[in-house]
């Protein structure tokens, strides 16, 4: 009698990610429950909690997942026909282009009202984004396609733009978040970092509606 093989802790996790992430897509955050992702991954409800503490880590890892899965910084790392501000452009571009992602972060905002989750995700930002934005910032300034005094400012700014333009975080109609994202777009031009264009508000305009 073959005995069925034993699954390694790592590939339980991954099961388990797999498994939230289709759920999520397929049938929505709020509609999703443990029970519900451990009946797709095919194991007892305990061992959810070997790996996670709640559905909202969770979703945190599964964001991290797909960002070092496909890292846009990465990606344009070694791009020698860019310069700075260009590699800068092209990120955003690869960032909208990737629509699971964009599904899984639009799902995300809701559990965000929690505070103990938001102060968790702005330190992930935070130190996950901040020295990839500054690297590039630092490198078009080199280049001279960027043009600024503020690299560190600016590339400490730019991972919390996302949390302002969230209603679940500070409040606000279509036409609010119309008026920032202008106001965005005017204050990175005037400190050199000309980056969002007609394409980025609309889609942030309905990602965050």
């Amino acid at each position: 009698m073959v005995r069925p093989v034993k699954k390694q802790p790592q590939q339980w996790r991954k099961e388990i990610l797999e498994a939230a992430k289709e759920l999520f897509l397929s049938k929505g955050y709020e509609e999703t429950s443990v029970t519900d992702i451990m009946e797709l991954a095919g194991g007892a409800k305990g061992m959810f909690y070997r790996f996670f503490q709640s559905k909202e880590e969770v979703m945190h890892a599964m964001g991290d997942e797909l960002f070092f899965r496909n890292n846009p910084f990465e990606a344009v790392k070694e791009r020698t026909d860019l310069n700075g501000l260009g590699k800068i452009w092209e990120v955003l571009a690869l960032n909208r282009a990737d629509e699971e992602r964009e599904s899984i972060n639009a799902q995300a905002v809701a559990i965000l009202k929690d505070p103990h989750i938001l102060a968790a995700a702005i330190e992930a930002n935070r130190r996950v984004l901040t020295p990839l934005w500054f690297e590039l910032i630092e490198e078009g300034r080199r280049d001279g396609s960027i043009k600024t005094a503020y690299a560190r400012e600016l590339s400490e700014l730019l991972p919390l733009i996302n949390f302002w333009l969230m209603p679940t975080v500070f409040p606000g109609d279509a036409g609010a978040i119309q008026s920032k994202c202008r106001f965005i777009a005017e204050v990175l031009e005037q400190m050199g970092l000309p980056i969002i264009d007609d394409e980025m508000k609309e889609k942030a305009e309905k990602l965050w509606k």
